[in-house]
């Protein structure tokens, strides 16, 4: 299988206290060969975590993207969710 796309970290871990701000970012950078837009960012649960998706400009005239993750838990515990990105690409 070809790599689509450099997804720094690939995995993101949320630890804190939970009245602090716990943010982490992800760089999401499409490879030159298969081209995509992100057309839309959700999580399968939702219900403990906000993200943001940001279109940034990369390195010459190549697109990238930063999304963050922030926490919304405001009681101690654990907790799993997915993001689901949505793009425009065929494959």
């Amino acid at each position: 299988m070809e790599k689509f796309a450099t997804i720094t970290p690939n995995r993101i871990r949320l630890a804190g206290e939970p009245q602090t701000p716990i943010k982490s970012e992800v760089r999401i950078v499409p490879e030159n060969k298969y081209p995509f837009r992100i057309l839309d960012v959700s999580a399968k649960n939702g219900e403990n975590i906000r993200q943001h998706l940001q279109e940034v400009q990369g390195s010459g005239d190549q697109k990238e993207y930063r999304l963050t993750v922030e926490n919304m838990k405001k009681e101690n515990g654990r907790y799993f969710d997915t993001i689901v990105l949505k793009t425009d690409s065929p494959i």
